[in-house]
């Protein structure tokens, strides 16, 4: 039996204590480019970051600003520039940016956060970002229209939302979250950007744990490309203003607590995988019967990743061999004499060879929205699940012309 319920209609609003807004300052020619999570109060907050080492100024920032107290009030969010590649001025922007949003919210620097998305090496428009912070902050609301979510987003055709609601000590809790990310998509801890709100009574440390744990089985197992960005990153804020008994590995509630943050970044990791660039399937790939967790881990996020996979599941072309030769070269210590490979449930090798399938029925089954590859190497226990799309014309397309 599930531990939660699963709102219908997600608002990052929806957790007690939370505002937000998302307004066109100019940053871009017409769409939303600039957006708010405001909290009423400090919340405990945590984050995880992307691991290339030119990260952006935003993400330097950020840190700076969530070590210093690990609490959050508010998080400024731009699209159109990445302002990543903009050296010593880039990151005075990020500090102007995060210093003029506190004065306006009479709160102190480092309970800002901010995060930018777009193009590398161009820097922000600071007389319109800074021009749009004061609408923002007059305009902040539960924000019906979820203009936020529109706000962040780049070359996303969607937003990305869940919200979900879990009893603790008998008061129900309330955890949600946005993203976007479409291509510049291969985290490790993509361009990707998620942030999640929620009314629990949790402290910062056991919110950064249960982050960081949760991004490992959820967010880092997603690829679209390959491209790991300069500007990932994922925050989390509570506002603890449910009332519950602070939230502990020991509290009653904490797995199902712990079960509905997991299910709400496997939620929005999933949704930024569907929605990569030219994308047109989903692809879900599940590894079993591995010695170890980050072995399974390993092979699952080499096959989603895999370019000759994601151009078979394109053309839906069961060539299971392309599956069978990212999995041997993620894992070479591997007996592929014991690996069975199926597709959408259908067998298609045994013990490493080809057994007989109905070709025509797989080929109908690459064509579905989701198509699942599940591998099994019968050497252990440990399972993982990765998710990924397939590579399609219209990505080269959407990749070659992104300034234009």
């Amino acid at each position: 039996m599930q531990a939660f319920e699963i709102a219908s209609q997600p608002s990052i609003t929806s957790p007690q204590g939370f505002r937000s807004i998302g307004i066109h300052a100019g940053l871009k020619r017409r769409k939303l480019d600039l957006g708010a999570i405001i909290c009423d109060v400090p919340a405990n907050a945590a984050a995880v970051y992307t691991k290339n080492a030119f990260q952006a100024a935003p993400v330097k920032v950020t840190k700076e600003s969530i070590q210093t107290d690990r609490k959050l009030q508010a998080v400024v969010v731009n699209s159109g520039q990445a302002n990543a590649g903009t050296g010593k001025r880039g990151y005075q922007d990020a500090l102007a940016t995060r210093q003029r949003m506190a004065e306006l919210l009479g709160i102190p620097d480092h309970f800002v956060a901010v995060a930018s998305t777009g193009v590398i090496g161009e820097y922000l428009q600071m007389d319109k970002l800074l021009a749009g912070l004061e609408q923002i902050v007059e305009k902040a609301s539960h924000d019906p229209e979820d203009t936020f979510a529109e706000a962040i987003l780049t070359t996303d055709t969607f937003p990305k939302k869940v919200e979900v609601h879990v009893q603790v000590n008998g008061q129900t809790v309330k955890i949600a979250g946005v993203a976007k990310g479409s291509g510049m998509i291969h985290p490790n801890m993509a361009t990707m950007l998620g942030f999640i709100t929620t009314d629990a009574v949790i402290d910062s440390k056991e919110l950064e744990s249960l982050l960081k744990t949760t991004v490992n089985e959820t967010f880092n197992m997603i690829s679209v490309d390959g491209d790991c960005s300069t500007n990932d990153m994922v925050i989390v804020m509570a506002s603890g203003l449910a009332g519950n008994q602070a939230l502990t590995p020991i509290h009653p509630d904490w797995s199902h607590f712990q079960a509905a943050f997991h299910y709400v970044c496997q939620e929005l990791a999933k949704q930024i995988a569907k929605d990569g660039e030219g994308a047109t399937r989903l692809i879900e790939v599940q590894v079993e019967g591995a010695p170890r967790k980050e072995l399974a881990q390993q092979i699952a996020r080499a096959i989603v990743s895999s370019n000759l996979v994601k151009a078979a599941i394109f053309g839906a072309d069961p060539n299971w061999g392309r599956i069978l030769c990212a999995a041997g070269y993620s894992a070479p210590e591997l007996d592929p004499e014991h690996t069975d490979i199926s597709i959408s449930s259908v067998l298609v090798a045994k013990q490493g060879m080809p057994v007989p399938f109905d070709e025509e029925k797989v080929t109908e089954l690459l064509r579905n929205e989701t198509v699942v590859i599940q591998v099994n190497f019968h050497q252990g226990d440990c399972r993982a699940t990765a998710w990924g799309c397939d590579l399609t014309y219209d990505y080269v397309k959407i990749n070659g012309s992104y300034r234009s």
